[in-house]
């Protein structure tokens, strides 16, 4: 009887950012057992992240965010028998859960996984899920969600080492983004990224305006704002506020964002995808943080700044009547900038 070769299946359907902060643990397990495949459980949406990535050798495509709202519907009830058919057609020595949801555990289970790795209750958004797991992890005096994640996979014997990033390089999206740029005749230039998910998490596009103006009198960069589709409206409003200057809105994929953001001096945003993805590619970063900790999700090389009104650790996106981001000036970010490139040229 011929045997099977050794299979991890990690789980991290979403978002953006998150993805980018598992991709250290997934790196060790690979590097640790370089004869094992690993397959990765991920949103649709979320897929090209692991695009190339040397140590994913099959993408488990799954589309809960697209099911929302239609449940009940023949084609989602058939989109979801088929995703979790093609799971349960593969033998698992074991799932790691760095999600700690409902929908995640889930997916572990439904693996047949004969070990089942995940946060312990006190360390996972929805506590009863743990319940799925046969291994609760406990990653105690880990500061940053890296750390953390790696935990997980240490329980299985990875040997972590220097924290790697490898997220897609695509021909097409450095070609396009290298066209846009010579076509706007841009080539030392920052990027700002005012959004962050929900209102609490973002500075108020008046200060992203004026700190633009304060740069501009003081320097020759050039100014490119990024943001989803949804985020294009704010953006505007920044561009509006700030008047004519030598900033513009530069939209692009999550492939060209990447891209983009290898070639940028500095990105200053608050604690969104983008700002993580540029933190991964090595980009100097300026982040602006309110409601959730620096401590555990911020740029984590020590050469970048973290800025933060030190307000409660909360998470407010469902409050009725939300307010920006307070309590970090304009200032200070323009003084951060300053010194944050400082150290570049230091």
């Amino acid at each position: 009887m011929t045997e099977h070769p050794q299979r991890f299946l990690v789980i991290r359907l979403s978002s953006l950012g998150d993805i980018v902060h598992a991709l250290p643990a997934v790196s060790a397990l690979g590097e640790t057992f370089p004869a094992a495949e690993i397959h990765w459980a991920v949103e649709r949406r979320y897929a090209m992240l692991l695009e190339g990535n040397p140590f994913v050798h099959h993408l488990v495509e799954f589309n809960t965010l697209g099911w929302r709202g239609r449940l009940l519907s023949a084609v989602t009830l058939e989109e979801m028998v088929r995703e979790i058919s093609a799971l349960r057609d593969v033998t698992y020595e074991a799932a790691i859960d760095f999600q700690g949801l409902w929908k995640s555990a889930g997916i572990a289970r439904l693996s047949r996984a004969g070990r089942r790795v995940g946060f312990a209750e006190y360390w996972m958004r929805e506590p009863g899920a743990a319940a799925l797991y046969t291994d609760r992890v406990s990653p105690r005096g880990r500061k940053h969600v890296i750390e953390m994640n790696l935990a997980l996979v240490e329980q299985l014997g990875a040997r972590p080492g220097r924290w790697n990033f490898p997220l897609p390089r695509n021909p097409e999206d450095e070609n396009h983004v290298e066209k846009q740029l010579a076509s706007r005749g841009v080539q030392d230039f920052i990027i700002l990224n005012p959004g962050g998910g929900w209102k609490a998490k973002c500075w108020d596009p008046e200060n992203y305006a004026e700190l633009i103006r304060r740069l501009e009198a003081g320097g020759s960069y050039q100014f490119l704002l990024t943001g989803s589709p949804g985020e294009e409206e704010l953006i505007r409003r920044i561009l509006a506020f700030a008047g004519p200057t030598r900033a513009s809105y530069f939209p692009s994929t999550i492939g060209q964002f990447i891209a983009l953001a290898r070639r940028a001096r500095l990105l200053v945003g608050g604690d969104t995808g983008p700002l993580h993805l540029a933190a991964a590619v090595g980009t100097p970063v300026v982040a602006i943080y309110g409601p959730t900790h620096p401590d555990r999700n911020g740029p984590f090389s020590p050469q970048d700044i973290t800025l933060t009104n030190r307000g409660p650790i909360n998470h407010t996106r469902r409050e009725r009547n939300p307010s920006y981001l307070p309590g970090v000036s304009v200032e200070a970010v323009r003084e951060a900038i300053e010194k944050r490139l400082a150290r570049v040229h230091g």
